[in-house]
């Protein structure tokens, strides 16, 4: 890899200018400096730029080829194009934070870890919910063997998201967007990986049931999983939880121990018995990333900055990206086997 960068003197530059950029924006002043952004809708670009003092360009390309030196790119483009966007830049030897999901085909994401390798540059994917206070909490306990073996583990996710959300928009649309399981609920996923391990089987029912004039996939799931452990899952996620999000929860049930994280976003320890251990002292989680007329995840982007800094001026362990390849991989799973559900 590449010598140590300086901390405080991190060169950054961004390609999309939406909503995720800002928060993205508000890190990168604590930690070095914004010098150039990139929006191929002019207006986008210009407003970032002159907000944050930076050279603004209309296309990746244009600001690739620019003399301005960059260490890191930020991609908070549509799903579809975190791969081509980030492969560009790591060609050209430049760092890369990735927002989530990594990409919305598994055969992108080593594409992905192999031009970072190639040519000896990092790639970072934004894994935010893994630093919810009650998350961090489950997985320690997990991986003390607090709980014994795992039985089996239930996730729902239950959002809000109109019809509005989507008009006039890339997402909704299948080559940008993916589905709900990427835009939404890649984080979710993520986590069921990072404590469970992998999956052997997947039986999946899906259906778009409010959003048939909006969007070109489901607005609904119902998923049975099979983990390679032997422990049994399954996943009901929905947007359609009326007029806003009502619950983002994860329960595990073990041979020693029950646990529910709940709360609107994974950012409440709702529940919790287990044999000669109880989890003390949560620190307060952060609010959600709120984007006007809905909200996102708990807001973790301080937690996933400080560590990308830490790993390119010290040398630390990043999340690892395999993590990333893998929560790809398992939405495609669950997406193939709804398809093929809908074919009988």
């Amino acid at each position: 890899m590449k010598q140590p960068l300086q901390q405080g003197n991190i060169h950054f530059a961004m390609v999309g200018c939406g909503r995720i950029a800002h928060r993205h924006a508000e890190q990168i002043a604590l930690h070095g400096r914004l010098v150039a952004v990139a929006d191929i809708v002019p207006e986008k670009a210009e407003a970032f730029g002159k907000l944050w003092n930076a050279a603004i360009f209309y296309s990746l390309d244009a600001l690739l080829q620019s003399s301005v030196a960059i260490d890191v790119l930020v991609v908070c483009t549509p799903n579809g194009l975190h791969a081509a966007h980030s492969i560009a830049a790591l060609n050209k030897g430049i760092h890369v934070l990735c927002e989530k999901p990594m990409a919305i085909h598994s055969n992108d994401c080593l594409a992905m870890i192999e031009a970072a390798e190639k040519n000896q540059a990092q790639l970072f994917v934004v894994k935010q919910n893994r630093f919810n206070p009650p998350v961090l909490a489950l997985k320690k306990a997990v991986d003390e063997n607090r709980l014994g073996d795992i039985y089996s583990i239930q996730l729902n996710c239950f959002w809000n998201r109109g019809n509005d959300y989507y008009a006039s928009s890339w997402k909704g649309t299948k080559d940008l967007d993916g589905g709900t399981l990427y835009t939404q609920f890649s984080h979710f996923i993520d986590l069921l990986y990072w404590i469970l391990g992998d999956i052997q089987k997947v039986l999946a029912l899906s259906a778009n049931l409010a959003h048939t004039n909006t969007i070109a996939f489901e607005d609904t799931g119902v998923v049975a999983l099979e983990f390679t452990s032997g422990a049994l899952g399954t996943i009901h996620f929905t947007v359609n939880s009326f007029a806003k999000n009502m619950e983002g929860s994860l329960t595990v049930f073990g041979e020693k121990g029950t646990v529910k994280i709940g709360g609107q976003y994974l950012n409440e320890l709702e529940y919790q018995c287990i044999e000669g251990y109880e989890i003390k002292e949560i620190s307060p989680g952060k609010p959600a990333n709120e984007y006007g007329s809905y909200s996102g995840s708990m807001s973790n982007h301080d937690k996933v900055y400080a560590a990308v800094v830490d790993a390119l001026t010290n040398g630390r362990e990043f999340a690892n990206l395999y993590d990333a390849f893998k929560t790809v991989e398992i939405i495609e799973k669950i997406y193939a086997a709804a398809n093929q559900q809908q074919k009988l």
